[in-house]
């Protein structure tokens, strides 16, 4: 170990980004959301206010009452993660963190006025050292853009839903709000997917963790090629019938599938911004407050594109060739559950056509 100003740091050098923004590893359709929000006046009084309503400080006191907080004399080794992964990521105050009985692997980022990081014991019997170093970088990445809030607010409403169920309305309209933040937070997830690759800065250890956490604990059995594999099978294969599936399995979700997560981390730790990271050229956080909403509109716009122009999967093939100006939508939908669009089928001289 050596010692800096900060911790004792790990001996396996590994870069610091001091002053760092989330912008630079955010996700664009995650960046783009919390810079509006941001922007919005007003918003942080409309939040504090919300705070009252949100079991914030009931959620504190049940994981101080119910879990064991993590410190220098209770589960050290994640402690010292912990404080190495907000040295690498320059979050000068360390967030609290908790290990919670629960045999189901799991990690999450909550809190209004300060972040709370709770681990299962799942999780840390699951993952080796550098495995869950980039777990805990991807929870301080969390609190570095400060998920931890829209987190416990879906949290809230997801409950709240489940209350008022019996009311038709009031489930419907929670549960638009509820749908539209789960959509937002499984890109807020690749995002601190990315943050966890910046603190641990060992891809490999960050494609182990994400197949344990589908596969469980037999990596002799798993192959990482292998299960990039399935991520690519999974976004090409089907047809329009399985692409709809895909969405409605997807709904309830607040992660992304794991596969998938493997798959854009890699992508993404392959990529130039990645590599401008590491060089040591990224968004400052003393330059937050002259970003631009538009800009980053701009830039999730083009992401999107961008994503619908590579996708593999039938339904974006479909949007591109839209959008693109190949045909009319309903037409091509028609032809596309029918099968109809394969090419001209036989004709018999009554007419009848026949399908396959």
């Amino acid at each position: 170990m050596t010692e800096t100003g900060f911790e004792k740091a790990p001996a396996r050098d590994r870069r610091r980004f001091p002053g760092i923004s989330s912008r630079a590893y955010e996700h664009p359709a995650d960046r783009s959301a919390l810079v509006a929000l941001r922007k919005l006046s007003g918003f942080d009084t409309v939040f504090k206010a919300l705070s009252g309503l949100l079991p914030e400080r009931s959620l504190r006191l049940l994981f101080l009452s119910e879990s064991v907080r993590v410190g220098e004399t209770q589960f050290p080794h994640l402690y010292a993660m912990l404080r190495d992964a907000c040295y690498i990521l320059d979050l000068e105050k360390v967030p609290q963190m908790y290990v919670q009985q629960d045999p189901n692997p799991n990690a999450m980022c909550i809190g209004l006025d300060e972040p709370i990081i709770v681990v299962t014991t799942g999780l840390v019997e699951l993952l080796d050292e550098e495995e869950m170093r980039a777990v805990v970088g991807h929870e301080v990445g969390h609190a570095l853009s400060g998920h931890a809030v829209y987190r416990t607010i879906l949290l809230f409403l997801t409950n709240l839903a489940l209350k008022i169920a019996w009311i038709p309305l009031g489930n419907v309209a929670i549960m638009t709000i509820v749908t539209a933040l789960r959509e937002w937070f499984r890109k807020s997830e690749l995002s601190a997917d990315r943050a966890g690759l910046l603190v641990g800065q060992d891809v490999q250890a960050s494609m182990r963790g994400l197949m344990k956490i589908a596969g469980g604990n037999h990596l002799h059995e798993m192959n990482v090629d292998a299960f990039l594999a399935q991520a690519e099978e999974y976004e090409s294969s089907g047809d329009l019938r399985d692409s709809v599936l895909k969405i409605l399995n997807l709904l309830p979700r607040t992660h992304p599938f794991t596969t998938v997560r493997a798959a854009e981390l890699k992508k993404w730790a392959e990529s130039r911004d990645h590599q401008r990271i590491m060089d040591g050229h990224y968004p400052r956080r003393d330059e937050d407050k002259d970003t631009s909403v538009t800009d980053s509109f701009r830039q999730s716009a083009a992401h999107y594109a961008d994503s619908v122009r590579t996708s593999k999967d039938p339904l974006m093939k479909l949007v591109g060739d839209i959008a693109g100006g190949a045909g009319d939508l309903g037409g091509k939908l028609r032809d596309k559950f029918t099968g109809a669009g394969a090419g001209p089928a036989p004709q018999d001289k009554g007419g009848a056509t026949e399908q396959g």
